[in-house]
């Protein structure tokens, strides 16, 4: 049987699913970001049970084929972006029609519709949150950053950086600077 989860997005996500299952002690195949399969249907009071031990995490079991979807999308986006180490070849379109089998226009309208945001805005919401971290591990400049993140150039990631945090990416390098120093000094 297969459940699925929303809000399931990082490695923390997995293992309070897992600690979940194994309390509930339902029998599962694999933990998935969003998916868990188990090896026998869930009876509904333990899917209930379930459901409200993975609310005080944050988490919920997804029943509707929409929701669900949606979860889907997001986990290919956040993959896609923050867990993969190149960006696919192909346009994001292409990409995530693909990965989920669906006709793109069909996920656009869908995701659009529930989460009130495109999906290529969430991807930039997305790419801009990873460039902010690579930005303060220090490791990369700029260019590599852009390049990283499949931008067509450095002015093009810095306009867009400014759209989404109101600073420039310099800036926003300089002020994680100052705060780690401050932190230091204490």
């Amino acid at each position: 049987m297969k459940l699925y989860i929303k809000h399931m997005v990082s490695m923390r996500c997995k293992l309070i699913v897992e600690n979940a299952l194994d309390t509930l002690k339902i029998q599962y195949l694999r933990v998935d970001l969003v998916l868990v399969e188990t090896l026998s249907r869930t009876g509904e009071n333990k899917r209930r049970e379930l459901a409200e031990i993975l609310k005080k995490s944050g988490l919920q079991l997804l029943d509707d084929k929409k929701s669900i979807l949606i979860e889907k999308i997001k986990i290919v986006v956040i993959q896609m972006i923050h867990y993969s180490d190149e960006q696919p070849s192909k346009n994001h379109s292409e990409y995530i029609s693909e990965k989920l089998g669906y006709n793109y226009t069909y996920l656009a309208n869908t995701f659009s519709e529930v989460k009130g945001i495109t999906i290529q805005r969430f991807i930039i919401i997305h790419k801009i949150e990873r460039a902010k971290e690579l930005i303060l591990y220090n490791e990369m400049n700029l260019t590599e950053i852009s390049y990283k993140l499949n931008y067509s150039s450095v002015a093009h990631f810095s306009n867009q950086f400014k759209k989404i945090t109101g600073f420039s990416p310099s800036f926003y390098k300089q002020f994680g600077e100052r705060r780690k120093q401050n932190l230091e000094d204490i």
